[in-house]
């Protein structure tokens, strides 16, 4: 990118920049998508895009530049109709990082609890001038629904059990950091795959980036036609650590469980817990994720979640970006469209 101006204001650093020039820069990556709802619609080519605008703004970051005029007089609507602590407050934050205005909501007092249904909603919070939409909701498929009644781009932050884009996105974007590419990698998923949209679009993802993939859990927790995604099963973590590259242990889901998938939560850290001494068995080298909230001596022990092979508290770092990144393409699709006198 090249930059036409820095301004300083208090501790910000504005980089004024223009779209032409970036489009000048890189003629062949250009957004084509109005929405982003998930992975499984995403070519290697789009989420490499993603990645690469992501690391990009890591770059200005590091060089001091940490605020953005991209989307500037633009308004970014979160509406989060499930409880969320990092997800919303790091997409709260790549908005203010790019200089949108945002709206946020939750259901509770609104006037979902009047009677309005879920898109009456989302349409009366949109003619309030609203640009992109991030939602997260319980029910699989009420981003595609939003996406068909809204002129609002669309941003998935998380539906039910089915895809959860962004998380998977600043996963493989910190495995891509440490390991340079996804290539070839051996990457082991542990935990609830049955109830887990991060499973899943981790799943999309990596395999659409060439990456190998191991589901590991109770066999109560992994559905038995999830071979179809191109993936292998494995019931014994010890068996499967030497080979991995990068292990991702998933919280157990248990505000999703309608019943018991194993006996009690002690024997299930025993099998398939990531401890100091059952990850000393690992590949050599080997990368510890975990999307939070982590339940410290459950999915792993605190000296591994706090260790030198863990990249925990990265992925919320590059979360930051890879929403950033997500807003800013999204932004850069309407603009273009604006141009051409397009919806």
């Amino acid at each position: 990118m090249r930059v036409v101006g820095i301004v300083k204001l208090g501790q910000f650093v504005f980089l004024l920049s223009t779209e032409e020039t970036m489009a000048t820069e890189r003629p062949n990556r250009v957004w084509n998508r109005k929405h982003i709802l998930g992975l499984e619609e995403l070519s290697a080519e789009e989420i490499t895009q993603i990645l690469d605008q992501a690391a990009e703004f890591k770059q200005q970051a590091k060089e001091g530049v940490l605020k953005l005029n991209s989307l500037r007089g633009k308004v970014v609507a979160n509406l989060f109709f499930e409880p969320s602590t990092r997800t919303r407050t790091s997409f709260g934050l790549a908005a203010k990082r790019l200089s949108a205005d945002t709206v946020d909501f939750s259901p509770s007092g609104s006037s979902l609890s009047k009677g309005e249904t879920f898109i009456d909603t989302a349409k009366n919070i949109e003619a309030m001038g609203v640009d992109q939409v991030v939602v997260r909701h319980a029910t699989p498929g009420a981003p595609h629904l939003l996406s068909k009644h809204l002129q609002a781009s669309v941003l998935n932050a998380g539906d039910g059990t089915h895809e959860h884009p962004t998380q998977a996105l600043l996963d493989i974007f910190t495995i891509r950091e440490q390991k340079g590419t996804l290539e070839g990698l051996t990457v082991t998923l542990v935990g609830d795959i049955l109830h887990s949209r991060v499973a899943r679009s981790n799943i999309w993802g990596l395999k659409k980036l060439g990456a190998r993939v191991i589901v590991c859990g109770p066999s109560t927790l992994i559905p038995r036609d999830i071979t179809q995604l191109g993936v292998e099963i494995s019931y014994d973590l010890d068996a499967v650590l030497p080979e991995t590259d990068c292990v991702n242990l998933l919280r157990v889901q248990f505000e999703r469980q309608r019943s018991a998938f194993f006996p009690s939560i002690r024997e299930y850290a025993h099998l398939f817990g990531l401890n100091t001494e059952r990850a000393s068995r690992g590949k050599e080298g080997m990368v510890v994720l975990a999307p939070g909230p982590i339940n410290r001596g459950v999915e792993l022990s605190t000296e591994v979640a706090d260790g030198p092979h863990s990249v925990v508290l990265d992925q919320v770092t590059n979360g930051l970006l890879v929403r950033m990144s997500c807003l800013y393409l999204l932004n850069q699709y309407q603009d273009r469209q604006a141009e051409r006198g397009d919806s």
